[in-house]
């Protein structure tokens, strides 16, 4: 007699191995993709690190702003590129794209350059906001999205202030 005959005196044994390696079988795929979705990264810090003009002309301006990219995560970030945007005070001032590869190490952090473009528009309307409300500091926003090769990408978004000097103080 075969072992597969299902007539034989091994048959219940067989039906009940099947069923506890199947139950096996899928419990493990299970723990295994319960464990892929529990793991998923924090978002990056991404905060302004220096800007400079790198060109002017009627209709545009055009600017270099340096990104300081932090990783909170234990595990290195490939980043393949991003798209951003800058707010001053509230409104919009400058988009970019960039497609420059860098590795943000596990628990570090890296600089990145990046171009953004503005209009004269926009800045005009940066200035005369600055004038009229005689500010004291200055708010800023970057947010965008960062691709990456793991994760598809992250999403970033961060402010801060920038404090101007106040006037001179006169002896009393």
């Amino acid at each position: 007699m075969r072992l597969s005959d299902r007539t034989g005196p091994w048959a219940g044994w067989q039906d009940a191995g099947r069923r506890l390696a199947s139950a096996v079988l899928l419990l493990a795929i299970l723990s295994i993709l319960a464990g892929c979705a529990a793991w998923s990264p924090r978002p990056p810090s991404v905060t302004l690190a220096g800007v400079e003009i790198v060109g002017v002309n009627l209709f545009e301006q055009h600017f270099l702003f340096r990104l300081r990219i932090q990783n909170p995560n234990d595990l290195e970030i490939p980043i393949r590129g991003l798209r951003f945007e800058v707010e001053l005070n509230d409104r919009e001032f400058a988009k970019g794209v960039s497609d420059k590869p860098v590795t943000v190490p596990r628990l570090g952090e890296a600089i990145l350059e990046v171009r953004a473009v503005s209009s004269l528009a926009v800045v005009l309307g940066q200035i005369d906001g600055m004038l009229q409300g005689r500010r004291e500091a200055m708010t800023y926003r970057v947010r965008g999205r960062l691709f990456t090769d793991p994760f598809g990408g992250l999403d970033f978004d961060e402010g801060g202030r920038i404090e101007f000097p106040g006037p001179p103080r006169t002896g009393d």
